[in-house]
């Protein structure tokens, strides 16, 4: 349903000349209950010779983005710009975020999975269909831990995700048991350490 509206939201937005579009899977724990949420954050470029250096903005969405979400997506905006030299950094980078009902999002845990999507979209590549990744993101390019990681299985399992990737250290976390989830969900379950290697496995590609 998720990939449904993000199909009819691109339906209806005009894309301008050479325009980017990247669709980035994100997930999100709820105090709700468990099954976790997923939300897709709808990308945009430009390509405009105009702003330069590149800005970003947001675009707005059903998504409300707290303080600290905001400040993780600059913060992986920003690391993609200095992993793309080669790339000319010029126009305007949009950010819309998406889900099946109005919601509020915060926390860091985004952050990596941001990172994958500005690189692959100032890039020119496309993330794979099925992988989806949970992770803070640190200015050297290593992701760290979060929390709620069952549910966000969950809610990747549920989207017909198979491959989940986490933060390295946390498969044998002992608030949860990943592996039962993992069988009991027919889904994979991976560690990645950094930017780098989760930018690989989810779009084929190399980061440099």
């Amino acid at each position: 349903m998720v990939f449904v509206c993000t199909a009819l939201l691109l339906a209806t937005i005009p894309l301008v000349g050479a325009e980017s579009v990247v669709e980035v899977p994100m997930l999100a724990a709820i105090q709700a209950n468990n099954l976790g949420v997923f939300e897709v954050l709808l990308l945009r470029w430009d390509h405009r010779p105009s702003p330069s250096p590149m800005e970003l903005q947001w675009q707005g969405g059903n998504i409300r983005p707290g303080q600290t979400n905001l400040s993780s997506m600059v913060l992986a905006f920003q690391y993609a710009l200095d992993h793309t030299p080669q790339i000319d950094h010029a126009g305007t980078v949009s950010a819309m975020g998406i889900a099946y009902a109005a919601t509020g999002t915060d926390g860091p845990s985004a952050g990596a999975v941001m990172t994958v999507g500005f690189a692959a979209l100032l890039k020119g590549d496309h993330i794979r269909r099925g992988i989806a990744l949970t992770g803070t993101m640190t200015k050297d390019g290593t992701i760290g831990p979060v929390g709620g990681i069952p549910d966000k299985i969950r809610a990747a399992a549920r989207e017909g995700y198979r491959t989940i990737l986490i933060p390295q250290g946390q498969q044998d976390d002992p608030r949860w048991n990943l592996s039962r989830l993992a069988w009991e969900l027919n889904v994979e379950v991976t560690e990645v350490a950094t930017v780098e290697e989760a930018y690989r496995l989810m779009t084929g590609g190399t980061l440099d």
